[in-house]
């Protein structure tokens, strides 16, 4: 398996665009050498612009939880491009998709469309300011949500992949609002409160954790922010870019069974293009503008393309349930198979799984927080990823990163990736 054609297309890349790539964690510096440009992807398959062909473990980070190309994806936005790709005026769609996802997501009465993840999670927090008449924000170490300034203290994913502990360009202001803590540590996050009186907005969480690899919620760790925020008078962001219809129906407030009071979606809602969303009760969405004086505003946002195949794909999950049973259980096989495997080689692993969200750490301790997965062993993943890559799976090119499972892998690609493993043979 060659990759002359990345390697080239990479060193021109680096003459027009930053470190050659438009999202950091994609230039393989957590593994290195040289990142594959992909051309094209199917069903649960990577194609790079050298003919290989991949198993896909990352699924666009997520949202492609039917595999690629999904034909009612797809097809709907062959009928959509037809018509128009923008409008900068509404559309019935933007009402349907609201609808359907108010239908799908308990606790929630209204939606407003935006065009990130980040930009569903900069504007979530923007609204709770505005409702408690609070300014901080407690946030947790390692968890990524996004790249607005007061998400980039002690964030997970990408800036975790580069070792960046402070962020130029955020000023000491933005970070002074910016209170974290450990993720599972519930006493660190009372001491927090009590420090801060009446002073916080608003207190952020990945509810299972997916940018310091998949990190599960402790036993009663979200019911103990629950309540925190009920005594307290502080909202509760859920941040379900990457769990929100992908562990349920109802995304991981289903799964915990915890409403938050504002919930902030991705590109799933999109079917895979770029979009977001931030959604909450009635009297907490209408101070959003026009509405209220909450200012947040985008000329593609509820962008018809992105309705279309966000509509599509939500659609198929709600009409198909037991696609979660389906990914689940795959995941769980895949799970059990890598431990086995690891466990045989004398290799010592740490393995999280929620739902179809699973990574593996190279560590003999549990996984549980950013510092123990940090503390695993980086350059055996390293050499891990590049062993699978020869072998024709594609996993996430950091051990930050969680895997995302899809409803397209067959059996036989499980058992190649299993494998894969097992071929495996660690140098020091």
């Amino acid at each position: 398996m060659t990759n002359d054609k990345s390697i080239q297309l990479f060193e021109q890349a680096q003459k027009v665009i930053p470190g050659g790539v438009n999202s950091p964690v994609r230039a393989f510096k957590g593994v290195g050498g040289s990142p594959l440009f992909m051309n094209a992807a199917k069903g649960a398959y990577l194609f790079d612009e050298d003919g290989n062909k991949y198993i896909d473990y990352i699924n666009s980070w997520g949202p492609m939880i039917c595999g690629h190309s999904y034909e009612p994806v797809t097809e709907a936005l062959r009928d959509q491009v037809t018509k128009a790709l923008s409008f900068g005026a509404p559309t019935v769609l933007e009402t349907e998709m609201a609808t359907l996802i108010n239908k799908m997501v308990p606790g929630i009465d209204m939606v407003r469309m935006v065009n990130s993840g980040t930009e569903a999670c900069m504007s979530a927090l923007r609204l709770a300011r505005a409702v408690t008449g609070r300014n901080k924000l407690i946030k947790f170490e390692g968890c990524y949500h996004g790249h607005a300034d007061s998400f980039l203290v002690s964030a997970g994913s990408g800036l975790a992949t580069f070792n960046i502990q402070s962020v130029p360009g955020v000023t000491s202001a933005v970070a002074q609002d910016t209170l974290a803590c450990p993720y599972n540590d519930i006493d660190a996050v009372r001491q927090l409160v009590e420090q801060h009186p009446d002073q916080v907005a608003a207190i952020i969480i990945e509810p299972v954790a997916g940018n310091m690899g998949c990190v599960p919620p402790a036993p009663g760790f979200l019911e103990a922010l629950r309540e925190i925020c009920n005594v307290n008078g502080i909202l509760l962001i859920f941040d379900e870019v990457m769990t929100g219809f992908r562990l349920a129906p109802g995304g991981a407030q289903e799964v915990y069974n915890i409403n938050a009071d504002i919930l902030t979606f991705g590109k799933i809602i999109g079917g895979g293009l770029p979009v977001g969303a931030y959604a909450a009760r009635a009297e907490i969405m209408q101070q959003v503008a026009p509405s209220g004086k909450v200012y947040q505003a985008g000329t593609l946002s509820g962008n018809p393309l992105a309705m279309r195949a966000g509509f599509a794909l939500l659609s198929a999950l709600d009409q198909d349930p037991g696609i979660y049973e389906r990914i689940n259980e795959r995941t769980r096989y895949l799970h059990d198979g890598l431990a086995t495997v690891f466990s045989g080689k004398g290799i010592p692993v740490a393995i999280n799984r929620v739902g179809s969200m699973i990574s593996v750490h190279f560590t003999d301790k549990p996984v549980v927080d950013f510092n123990s997965s940090a503390a695993a062993d980086s350059k055996m993943f390293s050499q891990y990823f590049h062993h699978n890559l020869a072998m024709g799976v594609y996993l996430p090119p950091s051990a930050f990163e969680t895997w995302f499972i899809s409803d397209a892998l067959t059996q036989d690609d499980l058992d190649s990736t299993l494998e894969a493993a097992q071929s495996f043979s660690p140098t020091k």
